[in-house]
């Protein structure tokens, strides 16, 4: 089905200020956005209030309001530009709620603007809390036992109902902003009331939990003739009961058996379907309860999302520019993969590789603030590694975080011992995964740090490697087949070193020595099928003294230079460095010159594959 030729002129919102829950993904998506409807001769019409973004670059749309994105600035613009259609999915909730309200209040009937990308219906359908869990009943899924209430008297009648611990979220917020799991009766009555307020609907749905149980999400993308694709399928590896925002998240999923990933997949269509996601894609929610496999469907977002960008980034399939072609009526067949220039983008991507995000918080920046975790989003940034195995991928996220972490050490600022290590477990720290490690370290068993923490037992195997590798360095000699067998195993060189207690120096120079160096891979959304035209690579250093080691590199000899990007936000290193870097990008191809970007942010413009000429992850 070809472009439409109805519409001429399209208005984009972006996300705003960068605030917890929505960062900067959302530049990156309506970068894409703006890209990609521009080459199809669409005039662009931009509004978006944050001056340090690509986005809002002069060259990126046509016409660019830097203006507060409520409804009447809004209104303002569609009445001054008279723009054909409006997309609502690039810019995060904050562009999902203003779309509503202009469509609520008539505004898009008045000015004969079509909404693309989504329909009101199907947002109403996913944010509405008490809709969707009706929606999702009709087609035989399961949600968990909830309530709907619009004020704090019905709130307690549901409490003495469904008893705690209970869930509370509030509909049409960002982040779970609002949002949390009470325990008691004094932390039920505050969430309430802060959920209500915090929902520009005061509308609350109060879960009955399902803390402990496992948490999965499937990135669809689905087109106007029906056809469905799994762009990637993410595991968290903290249970529910932590923000998918917050917790640590692998891809693709590894504890599912392949009965769950099918179950999974056919539910993540039928959401879409029955929501009504004619085009685009979206990002299903679900919980698993490990004891009898029970399916829960949590929740959906109809629209690009902080997922979405973490799916792009991790199978090199990019969701929001092909969600915005499909806006405008092309079918996911008629889309080239680019990539491999070979393949339409109605294939699903398959890794041979796994993917670790783990978050940063900057509880460091303010003293006092509780730094455990709930359903309400803390992070402000995160990391994305690339690995051949969990143990080399989440070694090389910890390294790169920024915390003075060397890889899977002992966490920052506790001190841990046998009495005190289990009283640690039971909170939800943001440093839980490297307090599991000190529990191993100390030796407590896999089933008992799994009754107390809800971790699946294959993660904390995992982990326990890692320790057990510890002490097979410390007791060894660092020959040839130990430096590999560590390097392999994601341990960094100033790791081995201080294991060893030797100089970093020393290490790096016996790894020369035995010409240990690292093999660099596509990630190429085929797992090697196909030959790749995009060169998008990680590290790893999955190869043998008997194989010779395998590269996909190839270097050219071009003048050439190297950025360094700013790696994961924070506070006081956000998306302004991110401006910079693809800025530098840009001079440099101007005068010709090879640029070779390395970065770890996965919500960056600077990590799409078409930004520099190459792309190390």
């Amino acid at each position: 089905m070809p472009k439409r030729k109805d519409i001429k002129k399209i208005l984009i919102i972006g996300a705003g200020p960068i605030v917890i829950g929505q960062a900067c993904e959302f530049d990156y998506s309506g970068a894409q956005a703006c890209k990609s409807l521009k080459e199809e001769g669409y005039e662009i019409v931009l509004i978006n209030s944050n001056p340090a973004t690509i986005m809002t670059d002069p060259e990126l749309a046509h016409k660019t309001y830097i203006e507060p994105i409520t409804k009447d600035f809004v209104e303002q613009i569609i009445k001054k530009e008279k723009p054909d259609a409006l997309l609502p999915t690039m810019g995060g909730q904050t562009a999902l709620n203003v779309s509503m309200e202009l469509y609520n209040e008539g505004v898009l009937k008045k000015y004969k603007v079509l909404m693309i990308g989504a329909n009101p219906k199907s947002i109403n359908l996913a944010e509405d809390r008490q809709k969707f869990k009706e929606t999702m009943n009709k087609i035989g899924l399961i949600c968990p036992k909830s309530v709907i209430v619009n004020d704090i008297n019905k709130a307690k009648i549901v409490k003495n109902e469904l008893k705690l611990p209970l869930v509370i979220r509030p509909s049409f917020t960002l982040g779970g902003t609002g949002g949390g799991v009470a325990y008691t009766e004094k932390e039920f009555i505050q969430m309430a009331s802060r959920g209500l307020n915090a929902s520009p609907t005061s509308q609350i749905l109060i879960e009955k939990s399902v803390a402990g149980w496992k948490e999965f999400e499937m990135e669809v993308v689905r087109d106007s003739k029906d056809n469905c694709i799994i762009v990637c399928s993410i595991e968290n590896v903290d249970p529910m009961g932590v923000h998918t925002g917050d917790s640590i998240t692998v891809a693709p999923a590894l504890t599912l058996t392949d009965k769950e990933y099918q179950s999974l997949r056919d539910a993540s269509i039928k959401v879409l379907r029955k929501i009504g996601v004619d085009t685009g894609g979206s990002n299903v929610q679900f919980a698993i309860n490990p004891k009898n496999g029970e399916i829960n469907v949590i929740e959906m977002n109809p629209r690009v999302s902080r997922s979405s960008a973490l799916a792009s980034k991790a199978t090199g399939f990019p969701i929001a520019k092909i969600a915005a072609k499909l806006a405008v009526g092309y079918t996911l067949d008629e889309l080239q993969n680019d990539i491999t220039t070979t393949t339409p983008a109605s294939f699903e991507p398959t890794i041979d590789y796994i993917v670790t995000k783990i978050p940063r918080f900057t509880f460091e920046k303010f003293t006092g603030t509780d730094s455990n975790l709930t359903t309400s989003m803390k992070s402000v940034g995160e990391t994305m590694s690339i690995g051949r195995s969990f143990i080399e991928s989440i070694q090389k996220g910890f390294a790169s975080l920024e915390y003075d972490l060397d890889g899977f050490d002992s966490p920052k600022n506790i001190k841990l011992n046998k009495n005190t290590i289990l009283k640690e477990l039971e909170s939800q720290s943001s440093q839980r995964l490297l307090i599991i490690g000190e529990a191993l370290r100390l030796q407590k068993k896999i089933s008992h740090i799994e009754k107390i923490t809800n971790y699946d037992p294959w993660f904390i195997n995992q982990l326990k490697i890692i320790v057990e590798l510890e002490k097979l360095i410390k007791k060894n000699k660092l020959n040839s087949k130990i430096l590999l067998l560590a390097k392999k195993n994601g341990f960094s060189d100033k790791k081995i070193a201080a294991l060893k207690k030797i100089a970093e120096k020393k290490v790096r120079k016996l790894r020369s020595l035995h010409n240990i160096h690292p093999s660099y891979r596509l990630v190429d959304t085929c797992a090697g099928e196909f030959n790749s035209k995009t060169p998008y690579l990680y590290s790893t250093y999955d190869w043998s003294f008997d194989n010779p080691r395998f590269c996909e590199s190839n270097p050219t000899n071009k003048k050439k230079v190297i950025i360094l990007g700013g790696g994961p936000n924070r506070i006081g290193q956000g998306i302004e460095f991110d401006y910079c870097c693809v800025h530098a990008v840009y001079a440099l191809k101007e005068k010709g010159i090879e640029t070779i970007m390395i970065n770890c942010n996965p919500e960056t413009v600077s990590t799409d594959y078409d930004t520099a000429d190459r792309l190390y992850f």
